[in-house]
């Protein structure tokens, strides 16, 4: 786990969705809060569960125009985190889609930044690129980049806001230009080369037989579950993050069924053995199948 501490901004590009930040914060050993699109926070029982997971709601023009002042109650808490030395998450290009590309920054990033140098906050802002091998196959290669630290000193604070917001992001995104993969979604060869993690022959003979007792004992929940998420994702870019907090929610659940059935049939306490095995036997399976497909291509293409 990464020990930076904070006041830190991590500053990220934003390919896919919700998972984006969880994979952030898994690697922090410091807390991370996240800023995610305010629509979600309708209701007051997401209100609640957001709140308690460090997430803090960030309103656009298409969210409603009334809904923007909100955005001064979320900056000056991101300041109050910042004052206690905390850490917090911003998707700088604003909006989520399936590429391997960086888009154009939003001003966000650059005016919490100098909001928080202009209270003499020593925020530092550490550039992240992620990048991920496919946005429709679970199980999947990851490749998190960072940068170099962006401090106060880096930018000319004399200068007017205008100016100051454009070195800022233009500084930034020379970071992130170095961190974020640029691939077009045709060029099969250049996903190959940069995204797929080759595997020995010896490995894949090891993993030949436990990956199809994977594959046969893990189909009936990931197919449907598959199918279920692709109906209500295909059209925006949160399949893989939806199906994979299915997953995350139903697999123990799946195993422990397994378990279960297993031991009305042979009654023996050895089937306890199945809970580090029929995950290993998933993991074997995971690691054959194909890591890049011509189905990547059918990604729904975001304007």
């Amino acid at each position: 786990m990464l020990k930076e501490k904070g006041a830190l901004l991590l500053a990220c590009n934003h390919p896919n969705s919700f998972l984006d930040a969880v994979l952030i914060d898994a690697l922090f050993e410091q807390p991370v809060y996240s800023l995610a699109r305010g629509d979600v926070f309708k209701k007051p029982f997401y209100v609640k569960l957001l709140t308690a997971l460090k997430i803090l709601p960030v309103y656009r023009v298409s969210e409603g125009v009334e809904n923007l002042s909100e955005n001064y109650k979320t900056f000056d808490a991101c300041l109050a985190i910042f004052k206690t030395n905390g850490i917090v998450q911003i998707f700088s290009e604003g909006k989520c889609i399936n590429e391997w590309h960086l888009r154009q920054l939003k001003k966000g990033t650059a005016r919490l930044s100098l909001a928080a140098w202009e209270q003499n906050i020593p925020l530092r802002i550490l550039p992240v690129g992620t990048n991920y091998s496919s946005f429709r196959k679970f199980g999947k290669n990851i490749f998190i980049n960072f940068g170099e630290i962006i401090k106060k000193e880096n930018i000319d604070m004399s200068k007017s806001d205008g100016v100051r917001h454009l070195i800022f992001n233009n500084l930034l995104e020379q970071q992130l230009r170095q961190l974020v993969f640029e691939i077009d979604r045709n060029d099969l060869e250049k996903q190959k080369h940069l995204l797929e993690i080759k595997l020995s022959p010896v490995r894949k003979a090891l993993l030949f037989l436990p990956a199809i007792i994977g594959f046969v004992l893990h189909a009936p929940l990931y197919v449907p579950l598959k199918s279920f998420t692709w109906k209500r994702t295909k059209d925006n870019d949160h399949y893989d993050s939806v199906l994979t907090a299915l997953l995350l929610v139903t697999y123990p659940i799946y195993l422990l069924l397994i378990v279960i059935v297993t031991f009305l049939f042979i009654k023996s306490w050895l089937v306890v053995l199945l809970l580090p095995a029929l995950p290993l036997t998933a993991w074997s399976y995971v690691q054959l199948k194909p890591q890049i497909k011509d189905q990547e291509l059918a990604m729904p293409k975001q304007s």
